[in-house]
């Protein structure tokens, strides 16, 4: 029996031979097809096309300009027009006064995208293919913060101490971990983790978590951990801001002669009582000690004063040639009006008040070092309400 060829077991089993379809669009099509695709989410969320104007959110902003510019492509219109079933290309609405002070370049930290590579794609050069989008989907996601009066002076502070030196950024891969309480430069704006969630079990046996993140210019996103990561590693000006500097307090150099006297440390309790795991990001113990740190705080779990429970080390400060007793004393009279009003069982049952612990955020209370420094702590009182030092009523 003669051997059959392909082509004659293929008409023997009455198969039909397809051609394997070539990609659906190019990467040009496809980057459209994605900012179109943005702005129909807007309108689909918001019942109305995005309009420009300085009061408007940065990304309808974005979006205004980007509609703009579609519908001045006669080929991207065509290549639109099955998608656009609200009429968005061809009304002709107005949309408010054209936002010409804004462009890709200015709002691209908001639009989370990549620099295409192609030259040819010169009108929405900043927008993400879909797949990239969706990497990118909880950093893009971002709603207003209405408590950003909360944060708005850990931020201006921040900014204070870049300048100052008190502060460094660093390469964000030199160091991946996130937790609460850090502070990032991403896209060109910092970044700060208010909020972790609970541990969440990935596949493979990996955890996230779910953070809330709040923003620079006013927003916050709920988004997981590792996608901040993946943000700040893509981000090739992606930044960690580290503490601050441990100086010496009273003095602009220290001297190897100088008299150490001990260390200001700034502790957070790892403890699982409810009201403390709900604001551990502000939540610090304040104290001074004449020895090593690490040593102070080794049997925390064993003492009520350290909320029986284990505590990390977030900020210490070196000392030299003061008063730690005084300096002390100073620290929790500045904050008294936010210590912590907890009351809990040591282990033998009976009720302790610990008194060095304050709701205090972090980067206030190295305000008030700063201040200590500089000899200006004398005219401020801390405000709780506003979460900040405020100058001293004449």
């Amino acid at each position: 029996m003669a051997e059959l060829s392909d082509d004659d077991l293929l008409a023997a089993l009455d198969a039909v031979t397809e051609a394997r379809p070539a990609r659906a669009h190019t990467p040009r099509e496809e980057r459209i097809i994605a900012g179109f695709e943005d702005i129909l989410a807007f309108h689909a969320r918001h019942g109305r096309p995005p309009m420009h104007g300085d009061d408007r959110d940065i990304f309808e902003r974005l979006y205004a300009v980007r509609l703009d510019r579609l519908r001045g492509l006669p080929d991207a219109c065509a290549l639109l027009a099955p998608l656009d079933t609200p009429g968005l290309l061809t009304a002709g609405a107005d949309t408010g006064p054209v936002d010409t002070a804004v462009d890709d370049d200015a709002l691209l930290a908001a639009l989370g995208g990549d620099t295409p590579a192609d030259d040819d794609i010169t009108v929405l050069k900043h927008v993400a293919t879909r797949e990239d989008r969706r990497a990118a989907d909880d950093i893009a996601n971002r709603t207003p913060c209405p408590d950003f009066d909360r944060f708005k002076p850990l931020f201006d502070l921040a900014d204070r101490e870049l300048t100052a030196g008190i502060r460094q950024t660093r390469p964000f891969g030199r160091d991946a971990r996130i937790d609460t309480g850090d502070m990032f430069i991403l896209g060109g704006q910092m970044v700060y983790v208010a909020e972790t969630g609970a541990e969440l079990r990935q596949p493979a046996g990996k955890t996230d978590a779910r953070l809330r993140v709040i923003y620079g210019n006013g927003t916050e996103s709920n988004l997981l951990r590792r996608s901040l990561q993946r943000a700040l590693y893509k981000d090739e000006t992606g930044r960690r801001l580290t503490g601050t500097a441990a100086g010496p307090l009273f003095g602009g150099t220290w001297q190897e002669d100088d008299i150490e006297s001990g260390t200001i440390y700034v502790l957070r309790s790892l403890s699982d009582h409810p009201f403390i795991a709900e604001n551990r990001a502000l939540i610090h113990k304040i104290g001074v000690t004449g020895g090593r740190v690490e040593d102070r705080i080794a049997d925390a779990a064993r003492d009520a004063t350290y909320l029986l429970a284990a505590v990390e080390i977030v900020a210490t400060y070196r000392l030299g040639r003061v008063d730690r007793r005084r300096l002390e004393n100073l620290l929790h009279r500045i904050f008294a009006p936010a210590q912590l009003d907890l009351t809990i069982a040591d282990r033998f049952g009976n009720p302790v008040r610990p008194r060095e612990w304050f709701l205090v955020p972090l980067p206030v209370i190295d305000d008030a070092v700063g201040r200590i420094r500089d000899g200006s702590i004398t005219d401020v009182v801390y405000d709780p309400d506003m979460a900040r030092l405020v100058a001293t009523a004449s």
